[in-house]
């Protein structure tokens, strides 16, 4: 899709929203590295209507959830990874302006370049016609994704997991440790236990760093414990 009216057209296209302001689509799907007004302003303004609209939808559809697994569940639809498979499938790419730099190397395929357009086009939408013009496009978009979205409780990480167990229970928490550090300065291996007393268990787990040491002992310690009884102490 080319010429000046392409963004105003695609607009139409993909999103079924006509433009009032041409101007703010052909920013929004300007990057920077191209002459002229580009997306920055408009992504900074879109990001947090996206958030705003995506965070509604969660609110509504998840009643049961608490904060943070309602901050996991946007994190799994407005990130830069989603947003960028969003803006692939409705093609935006084909009508970014990218300087010449850019589009020698493939800009109009980055992750970050079709996010950060996406959220640009979201703010334009949002100046050209406020919320109540941007709501059913986002709302349509990610329809499917919002569809197809995990129980909240498998996006914690394994240490809140395994911390979650334990709390209800009334158990204390587990104690995590630096067993060893292995390999040279800039290739480090960490091995880390990780203890819980009351089952009487004790599993290592390793990793490039001691954050992801510590979440393979908690996910090898709930494989451990997951079909083992212990006391519950609020009895």
């Amino acid at each position: 899709m080319s010429g000046a009216d392409a963004p105003e057209r695609w607009v139409r296209a993909a999103l079924g929203y006509q433009p009032r302001d041409s101007g703010l689509f052909r920013a929004a799907l300007t990057h920077r590295s191209a002459a002229g007004p580009n997306n920055e302003r408009l992504e900074f303004l879109g990001d947090a209507v996206l958030n705003l609209l995506i965070a509604e939808q969660l609110y509504r559809a998840f009643p049961q959830a608490d904060e943070g697994d309602l901050s996991r569940l946007r994190a799994q639809l407005v990130s830069r990874e989603p947003l960028a498979e969003v803006a692939a499938q409705l093609e935006l790419g084909s009508v970014l302006r990218l300087g010449s730099g850019e589009l020698k190397s493939g800009g109009f395929r980055r992750q970050s370049i079709l996010a950060d357009a996406l959220e640009a086009v979201c703010g334009a939408i949002f100046l050209d016609g406020g919320l109540a013009a941007v709501e059913p496009v986002v709302r349509t978009l990610f329809a499917p994704r919002l569809k197809a979205l995990p129980d909240p409780a498998t996006l914690k990480d394994a240490k809140t997991r395994l911390q979650e167990y334990l709390q209800e229970r009334g158990l204390a928490l587990p104690r995590y440790r630096v067993e060893r550090i292995e390999g040279a300065a800039h290739a480090q291996t960490f091995r880390v236990s990780c203890e819980v007393a009351a089952f009487g268990r004790r599993v290592q787990g390793g990793g490039s760093s001691r954050r992801r040491a510590e979440q393979e002992a908690a996910e090898r310690m709930l494989g451990e414990i997951g079909s083992s009884d212990a006391p519950d102490r609020r009895a």
